[in-house]
């Protein structure tokens, strides 16, 4: 059982920026508005009208409020802060003058730097399959390349109303249940449910119909702290929990279970469409960091469904995902498997029924949806 004074705080960490957020973004409209945030409808865009960006600003904003209230100072969560601040700014230019991929990159590429470098939170070794591996001086780009691909995941998977903050609140509910029913309370712990409250503060407003976006201010922002979360609780395998949609098959074995099931339970569903996108580009010969409307989400929106249906089919999935790592932690393993293995066979077929990868069919429709 989960003592009475626990409980209560897990409920203050999520309330608090629950409530700000939830009041904040009115007035961030207004600012986002005023200086020219806006994404405008048209091209690969679904909404119809013009719609302000800027919602990273107010998940922030919650976040930084809540660890003002339930943080505990140190050099970690120094890092924490600053490299926040830098994807946030980074974020919030883009959204207003569109920054070009590698000023973009560049500025990402800082923050996860100052993770790594100041902050000394690293991904510094592995064991599987009866292997320890130490990355020694690897262990920072590996790192470097982990917090990029969480930050980049979140945002190609953000071009639904509540998308990206309902996938990212989905992930910090899961990481907190498993850290509190392991007696796991450390900094973690409180990102993970200052972070739920805050971005379900942003949902009451992003969800569909959308009053505001997350933009790159927000959906970079998610990533960014999801990564840094995975890293701070289960740093040893976390690398590994990219690929847990293969391996949990294969039965692989880890010093640290959670630690290699903790990112999927968000990741699995982004890591897919990314890899999807970079695999659909280059066979057509495009940049990878070209937009395109073959997403998921954009294959079920094909099928008849409107955004809410597909946002909150998305969102059963994820909680499916969620749910079997959560049993397989806490309880049953093999249950955990066998959710895992349907799940998967569920995407395959997917995958082999729409054009998810390349339209071999007529490769030319994209263009009559840009």
């Amino acid at each position: 059982m989960i003592d009475s004074k626990l409980f209560a705080k897990i409920i203050l960490m999520v309330v608090i920026p629950f409530t700000f957020v939830a009041l904040v973004i009115p007035f961030i409209k207004k600012i986002a508005v005023q200086i020219g945030a806006v994404d405008m409808p048209g091209g690969r865009h679904i909404h119809k009208k013009p719609t302000p960006k800027l919602g990273g600003l107010g998940i922030f904003l919650g976040y930084l409020l809540g660890y003002m209230i339930f943080g505990t100072p140190s050099s970690q969560m120094n890092s924490i802060l600053i490299g926040s601040f830098i994807i946030l700014i980074t974020g919030i230019i883009d959204d207003i003058v569109e920054l070009k991929p590698s000023i973009k990159f560049a500025g990402q590429l800082m923050a996860a730097l100052v993770i790594a470098i100041y902050g000394g939170i690293l991904l510094k070794d592995v064991s599987a399959f009866g292997i320890y591996l130490d990355f020694g001086i690897m262990s920072y780009p590996l790192t470097i390349f982990f917090i990029l691909g969480c930050v980049n995941c979140i945002n190609l998977i953000d071009g639904l109303d509540g998308l990206s903050g309902g996938i990212s609140s989905i992930y910090y509910l899961t990481i907190g249940i498993i850290a509190t029913m392991q007696g796991k309370h450390g900094l973690d712990f409180v990102l993970a449910f200052v972070m739920l409250g805050s971005t379900l503060g942003f949902l009451v407003h992003n969800f569909n119909p959308a009053k505001i976006f997350a933009g790159d201010s927000g959906s970079n922002f998610m990533g960014f702290i999801i990564a840094v979360i995975a890293l701070l609780g289960f740093k040893n395998v976390t690398f590994l929990g990219l690929m847990i949609s293969v391996i949990m098959l294969l039965g692989l074995k880890t010093v640290t279970l959670t630690s290699l099931l903790i990112p999927a339970v968000l990741l699995v569903l982004p890591i897919m469409d990314t890899l999807f996108a970079i695999i659909r580009r280059f066979l057509k010969g495009e940049s990878i960091s070209k937009g395109d409307s073959y997403h998921i989400h954009h294959q079920l929106l094909r099928r008849n469904l409107s955004v809410k249906q597909t946002v909150l089919i998305i969102y059963l999935v994820d909680i499916l995902f969620a749910s079997a790592s959560i049993i397989y932690i806490l309880k049953d393993k093999y249950l955990g498997y066998i959710i895992y293995g349907i799940l998967l066979a569920l995407v395959i077929v997917f995958v082999i029924n729409t054009n998810v990868i390349y339209d071999f069919k007529d490769s030319s429709k994209e263009k009559k949806h840009e």
